[in-house]
């Protein structure tokens, strides 16, 4: 293709907590590149998603669910969601078309009301939602905020994500492409191991456990034989936290281990050898070092 052809653009995607944000990224990649779990919050930090259109690369950037922060852990998610917007050449807001038009949501469209960039709304689980609600949502949510277009897509079962991928292409801007043509993320292999692990952290602890850890990566070096070795630290505040995670006789951590490092070999296309262990570091919320590991800024 000639470089003169090309056309490449920043898309944000924005939207409050558990709307499928992460899902859709990756089903506009054509795999994964952000971590999913059925609970709120999951993703932490700006983490791009890299997809092709035919002539036009998208630069998709995955941003923390916005919400009311009571943490700094929490004002750094909002920040990083906010900042991700920043210089967009498109924002796409995702909206669970079968949730509710809450306080969430409104507080979000507030926030993009007067911005100049390009909006479209995504509304997305339309395989699960009610039509009249959806287009109910749709017409409330256009009178909110002026959106240049409106799209009904499920980025679980693939519905409408095609067509959505094709108008994102059309809006992008002449310009060359930032990436590769086969590099799906910005992110780190180190930084994709820590967000694994911490996936599995999310699909097997419930209540607010997994909000009260964090990953650290230690080491990350490749063997002589191609292999990769993987050392994390699970943090978490309390010896009592630390105690679940483990699980009798080591279970919990050893079947975690195991999750993760089946889905690493699949990323990452080679043997892993991954070292689990778990660290009680009380106030770890408040380490800035970790919060550069994380991929976050650190927040007063």
């Amino acid at each position: 293709m000639n470089i003169e052809e090309q056309r490449c653009g920043l898309v944000a995607v924005v939207g409050a907590p558990n709307a499928g944000k992460s899902t859709l990224v990756n089903a506009l990649v054509g795999q994964k590149v952000a971590i999913v779990s059925p609970k709120a919050q999951t993703t932490r930090a700006r983490l791009m998603g890299i997809a092709i259109e035919g002539d036009a690369q998208l630069l998709l950037v995955d941003t923390p669910g916005i919400f009311d922060p009571a943490r700094r852990l929490d004002r750094a998610m909002v920040a990083a969601a906010w900042e991700g917007s920043e210089g967009a050449d498109l924002i796409a807001l995702v909206v669970d078309g079968k949730g509710g038009l809450g306080p969430k949501v409104r507080s979000v469209v507030e926030g993009l009301k007067h911005r100049r960039e390009k909006k479209l709304l995504i509304l997305n689980k339309v395989d699960i939602a009610d039509k009249p609600r959806l287009l109910g949502h749709a017409a409330t949510l256009n009178d909110l905020a002026e959106f240049d277009d409106t799209y009904f897509v499920s980025a679980t079962t693939g519905d409408g994500v095609a067509e959505l991928k094709a108008a994102l292409a059309g809006k992008m801007p002449a310009s060359p492409w930032h990436f590769p043509e086969d590099q799906v993320s910005d992110a780190t292999d180190r930084m994709l191991a820590a967000e694994i692990t911490r996936e599995q952290l999310y699909h097997q602890l419930h209540a607010e456990l997994p909000y009260a850890t964090a990953i650290e990566t230690e080491q990350y070096k490749e063997r002589e034989d191609g292999s990769v070795e993987i050392y994390q630290q699970i943090l978490v505040g309390r010896e009592s936290q630390r105690a679940i995670v483990l699980g009798k006789g080591g279970t919990r951590i050893k079947q975690i281990g195991a999750n993760a490092r089946a889905e690493l070999i699949k990323l990452l296309g080679v043997q892993v050898h991954l070292y689990l262990h778990v660290k009680v570091r009380p106030g770890w919320e408040d380490d800035r070092s970790l919060y550069r590991e994380i991929g976050l800024d650190w927040v007063e």
